[in-house]
Parts: C-alpha cells; sequence; structure tokens
C-alpha cells in the first residue's frame, strides 16, 4: 500500500470513528450530572435548608386537619358549617406561597371530613355574579329560579399566620418557624379554634427559597 493509500484509509478510520462518537452521544443527557430522584411530598430530600420544605407542609396541615375536625363545633353541628379562608400572614424570611398551606387544609378536609364541613368558594364571586346575572337575564337557562339569590354566608373564618426567628454564627445557621391557625365566628368573632405546629432547623449553609 502506497503513501497516499494508507493516509487514505486512516482518514476514512478517523472520520468513522468521530462519526460513531457522535452518533453515541447524541442521545446522552447530563451524563455527569445527577439523575432526578422522585420522592414523596413528606420525605425530607438531600436538597434541604432550614427553611419552609414540603414535608413541613405536609405535617403541619395534616395536623391542622385532624385538630379542626376534633372540635365540638365541627364534629356535633347538626348541619354542616360554612366555612371561608382568609389570607395567610407570612412574616417568617422566606419568600413563599403561603397559601398553600391553607388549600391543603381545605383539600384534606373536603377529602377525608366526610361532609363535616363545608368550604364557601369566594375565590369565584365574580364569576358567580356574572352567571347570575345570565340567569336573571334570560340569556342562559337555570332549572331553579334564577332571581334567588343562592350565595351561602359563613359561618366561620379560617385563617393562619406564620412567625419566624432566625440565627446566624460562623458555624451555621438556624431557624425557628410557627405555624398558628385560627377559625373564627362570623357572627360573634370569637376564636373556637386555634393550634400552633412549631419547627426549628439548623444547617451549614442557608438556602435559597423561591
Amino acid at each position: 500500500m502506497n503513501h497516499s493509500s494508507r493516509f487514505l484509509s486512516a482518514s476514512l478510520v478517523a472520520a468513522a470513528g468521530l462519526l460513531a462518537g457522535c452518533a453515541t452521544s447524541a442521545g446522552v443527557q447530563n451524563p455527569s450530572g445527577v439523575p432526578v430522584t422522585e420522592m414523596r411530598p413528606d420525605e425530607r430530600g438531600f436538597v434541604a435548608g432550614t427553611g419552609v420544605e414540603s414535608q413541613d407542609l405536609v405535617a403541619v396541615t395534616d395536623k391542622m386537619a385532624r385538630s379542626i375536625l376534633a372540635i365540638p363545633q365541627i364534629a356535633r353541628a347538626q348541619v354542616p358549617p360554612s366555612v371561608v379562608l382568609e389570607p395567610v400572614v407570612n412574616n417568617t424570611r422566606f419568600p413563599l406561597n403561603k397559601d398553600i398551606f391553607l388549600t391543603r387544609i381545605r383539600t384534606q378536609l373536603n377529602s377525608k371530613a366526610m361532609g363535616q364541613v363545608s368550604f364557601l368558594d369566594r375565590e369565584m364571586m365574580k364569576t358567580l355574579e356574572r352567571e347570575r346575572e345570565l340567569k336573571r337575564s334570560g340569556q342562559v337557562t337555570a332549572s331553579a329560579d334564577p332571581n334567588v339569590v343562592e350565595f351561602g354566608g359563613a359561618d366561620y373564618f379560617l385563617t393562619g399566620k406564620l412567625d419566624g426567628m432566625t440565627t446566624r454564627t460562623t458555624a451555621g445557621t438556624s431557624d425557628y418557624v410557627m405555624y398558628s391557625f385560627r377559625l373564627t365566628d362570623a357572627r360573634t368573632s370569637r376564636i373556637v379554634w386555634e393550634d400552633v405546629a412549631e419547627i426549628k432547623k439548623q444547617g451549614l449553609e442557608d438556602a435559597a427559597y423561591r
């Protein structure tokens, strides 16, 4: 084999190897990265900080739902009381979706309370009012009398508050968060139920929460 033939063969082998390498690596995604791990929401993961996390949300809302169902005003009510959710106050340093706590309490009660309590959907009030006006004007039909106002009034208001304390030293960060929730009688303004959950965490490094 002359010099030109050997050079051409070597070039073809190199090109084939390059193409094979490209074809092999085309479907590889982050070969040196860490694969995604699916976890339960109530499980503490390896990506964790000292702030409010999913396992705290699950633990706190489960406790509050059980506590609400145990009070006489709910457990012994002849007619399931109507509850309206009010915004949660977040006094911690963590920028979190605070209303997710009441949303989970509501869904827990709706799914497990066996009709012992009902919630009024005040977020839908504008939509409901528009639908009522459409029925009254005859633009849409209704099986019930469109002139009857069917919006229910609240028996209780459910709200909560998150308060926190933070300590930082050269040894790390410590965060204490108190989750307090209360049920207020809409007629008398009396607090008929209140409960609290407290969680404290310490860590070497702080985490960014969004």
